[in-house]
């Protein structure tokens, strides 16, 4: 294309941000609208695998983000009665066996760095600029005022008002719902930090990772659970409510639920997208990240799907003769991708919360991992 041409990104989350940053490092044009009054991301910390690191060097900062973030060298995951491992992981070898890291990281701390990237690459950053409806590649706002380009790119989360123009359903309750917090690293809780991975037992499971250089432990508590399905990232925990669902789980379960109550901890209902056939309207709109394929956590590959479709969607504007073209040939390479993924997450939540966790991996282990999902290169994949 002649780089003329204007993209109008709706959501400044991840997804949006490394869109914006990865375009505009093509020579185009890019506003970003975020309806937040700054700048930021809520939540704790964030798993980015091999695959994800490569979309990041495509815009230049995978050692920035790496250097801000964690390299965890072993994982496991441990049976909820004795808590003893069940599967190791030596993590040590990513660099070397995959040409990337493998990182977790505080969110704000990622956000920062995609941020400076978007500005740096003279992406034209807009806070305050929530998106109410859209028409065509115009969107308006809610203070009434409109803002148009050649393209429009819905990256604006699981709720997405851009993705209301494919389909008219909302979000739909997975069944799960997660705690979380952030707990500093003390000497009691160092062999955890030492060692991070996954409790799992019979319909619950706990999660722990470092970030911040190793001071501070995100911990996600997960479990099945019926008739509360209230969306968001702030929803104050009742302390009992953990201690009751993760009664009788083994001393590093309650170590870790100790730890979580003396913090701020919040709960949300994870909420997910069923897989659209097609990511276009009118060859001019098109979406990304959770906007396009919303899906449970449960292989890790949420944000990393996101940073994947960022990159792709840029390189395919870049060899295409048109925008229409370019949206089909990024569809052609992410979506069978991405449906993939969030179909295997699905599955492998019922792997990891079965009733007989004695079980676990002695028929092969099927995770992220092992799906060959680290291999996948954004960078150089067809388009």
């Amino acid at each position: 294309m002649s780089r003329g041409e204007e993209i109008l990104i709706v959501g400044g989350g991840i997804a949006g941000m490394t869109a914006a940053a990865a375009i505009a490092r093509q020579g185009f044009a890019v506003t970003l609208l975020e309806s937040a009054p700054e700048f930021g991301e809520i939540g704790a910390g964030v798993t980015l695998t091999p695959n994800a690191m490569r979309g990041l060097d495509f815009i230049g900062v995978c050692e920035e983000a790496a250097a801000v973030g964690v390299e965890p060298t072993l994982q496991r995951i441990q049976h909820w009665q004795d808590g003893r491992t069940l599967v190791g992981f030596d993590r040590s070898t990513q660099r070397a066996t995959y040409g990337a890291p493998y990182i977790t990281i505080h969110r704000a701390d990622l956000h920062a760095v995609l941020t400076k990237a978007a500005r740096d690459a003279g992406v034209d950053m807009r806070t305050n600029a929530a998106a109410v409806s859209s028409e065509g590649t115009t969107v308006t706002l809610a203070d009434g005022s409109t803002v148009s380009g050649d393209l429009l790119v819905g990256a604006d989360g699981v709720k997405s008002v851009i993705r209301q123009r494919f389909e008219p359903a909302r979000p739909h309750f997975t069944g799960h719902v997660a705690w979380r917090t952030l707990v500093p690293v003390t000497p009691d809780l160092q062999d955890l930090s030492d060692h991070p991975g996954i409790i799992i037992g019979p319909g619950a499971m706990i999660n722990r990772y470092n970030v911040r250089h190793s001071t501070i432990m995100n911990l996600v508590f997960f479990a099945r659970q019926e008739g509360w399905n209230q969306e968001g990232w702030t929803t104050p925990v009742d302390p009992g409510e953990l201690r009751s669902i993760y009664a009788g789980w083994c001393d590093d379960a309650q170590r870790q639920i100790e730890a979580a109550c003396k913090q701020p901890m919040f709960k949300w209902a994870i909420n997910a997208r069923r897989p659209l056939d097609n990511w276009i309207i009118d060859g001019n709109v098109t979406l990304l990240g959770d906007a396009a394929h919303a899906m449970t956590p449960f292989l890790g590959q949420g944000a990393a799907c996101g940073i994947e479709d960022a990159v792709v969607l840029a390189r395919a504007l870049a060899a295409a003769g048109s925008i229409a073209e370019a949206l089909d040939r990024y569809v052609a390479a992410r979506h069978e991708r991405a449906t993939f993924i969030q179909t295997e997450s699905n599955a492998n939540a019922d792997r990891m919360q079965g009733q007989d966790t004695d079980l676990f991996g002695l028929e092969g282990l099927r995770n992220e991992e092992s799906l060959g999902l680290f291999d996948y290169d954004p960078r150089t994949v067809a388009v």
